[in-house]
């Protein structure tokens, strides 16, 4: 199973540097992903402990606000194709979700928090698709894979940071989530002043664009059968892996205290961070998809773990699994979009690849969430290993049935 392997490697010649926009738009993830996780390490108590949620409330609120981000991101990838330009949508994107941190220390009922979490996630969506496509606009086809692991890597890491200052502020402020909450609002707009200041995009020819409608679903035909098997194995992976709420209440439900809690969330960003860009480095030399076998094997694993073991040490082995898989898998699916794309189109296909992927998201939580009020805890990880076993064999027979080409990401 081998897709991709680099040109340069084949010549002997030196690879490019990865682009300063790269990094930039890595700094950028890193701060926002510090606030949402500094809060989302914490919201899932502060709903079931303070506000009295059920864990099925969760998963509806997780599912839709996730999935509301997937689906916003067809018309926003689209959008950015149309005008040729994605560094407006990336501040707009990056702009709401700052406005909305102040919303959930404010909350004083679990509609208040829907509604922050859904807005949060309107952000999420209109910014994802144009920085992908912006990602593969600039990044050099032989570094690829690189650039999008770098970007995933600094995402992570401040999904590390954000858990990480959730337990030291929660130790300092005697447990106060309300209180810590706000302090998610700092590293938010940050990165919006990053955005600002440092981002620079590329000069794209928008004459061809300017006289279509932003979403052209006649164009769909014409991606590669490579594409819509990717659009396949990541909405059948995306069922597999649930909102990580639940990895949190799993914490909870074993004994851990409110305080440490959010160490669920930096062990889980701790592997993810340290697996994402070698892993993404890799995948320029072999093949991506059995790269993403083996993060669909973890996953297994994962879920597993979490479902078997009721100790904390059974729980933090779980979590570094779920991280590993999300370094294994997240970075891949997105080049492999990349890959089997036309560039003119890419913010379009990556919008379709995640609209589909949100639906899933929401049917995932939402299962995960029954599974957990009707059969218990075990079941929902239980199920959530059977599901990624089916992606498994899913991609296995894509790759019998439909060889993924090599080099396509020239197109």
């Amino acid at each position: 199973m081998s897709i991709h392997k680099s040109d340069s490697a084949a010549t002997g010649l030196k690879k490019p540097a990865i682009p300063r926009a790269i990094w930039a738009l890595g700094f950028v993830s890193l701060f926002m992903d510090l606030s949402s996780e500094l809060t989302h390490s914490l919201l899932p108590l502060f709903m079931v402990g303070t506000l009295g949620a059920s864990a099925l409330t969760v998963g509806v609120i997780e599912g839709t606000a996730e999935a509301t981000a997937m689906i916003v991101k067809v018309f926003s990838g689209a959008i950015s194709d149309l005008i040729g330009r994605r560094k407006g949508l990336l501040l707009l994107g990056y702009g709401l979700a700052a406005l909305t941190k102040p919303l959930f220390p404010l909350a004083t009922s679990v509609e208040t928090v829907f509604a922050a979490r859904f807005l949060d996630r309107i952000g999420k969506g209109i910014r994802d698709a144009p920085r992908d496509a912006l990602i593969a606009d600039i990044a050099p086809s032989e570094i690829r894979g690189a650039c999008f692991g770098l970007r995933q890597s600094m995402d992570t890491a401040g999904a590390f940071l954000g858990p990480l200052v959730a337990i030291l502020l929660m130790a300092a402020l005697s447990g106060n989530i309300q209180l810590v909450l706000w302090f998610a609002v700092i590293p938010a707009f940050i990165s919006v002043g990053i955005i600002l200041v440092r981002l620079k995009e590329p000069v794209r020819d928008t004459s061809i664009h300017r006289f279509r409608a932003p979403i052209r679903w006649s164009i769909l035909p014409e991606f590669s059968t490579s594409y819509w098997w990717i659009v396949i194995v990541g909405a059948i992976f995306t069922l597999a892996r649930f909102s990580e709420a639940f990895l949190v209440l799993r914490a909870q439900q074993i004994g851990l205290a409110p305080t440490w809690v959010p160490t669920v969330m930096v062990v889980m960003a701790l592997f993810y961070a340290l697996s994402a860009y070698p892993v993404g480095k890799l995948s320029d030399r072999i093949g991506r998809i059995t790269l993403l076998g083996i993060g669909l094997v973890l996953l297994i694993l994962a879920d597993l773990a979490l479902a078997k073991f009721s100790s904390i040490g059974g729980l933090m082995a779980g979590v570094a699994l779920w991280g590993l898989h999300m370094g294994f898998s997240e970075g891949i699916l997105t080049t492999l979009v990349a890959d089997t794309t036309p560039s003119e189109f890419k913010g379009t296909a990556f919008g379709v690849f995640n609209l589909v992927s949100g639906l899933a998201m929401l049917l995932a939580s939402v299962i995960a969430g029954w599974f957990w009020e009707m059969h218990g805890s075990t079941t929902t990880f239980y199920a959530g290993a059977v599901f990624a076993l089916g992606a498994l064999f899913l991609i296995y027979f894509w790759q019998k049935q439909e060889p993924v080409p090599k080099n396509q990401a020239t197109q």
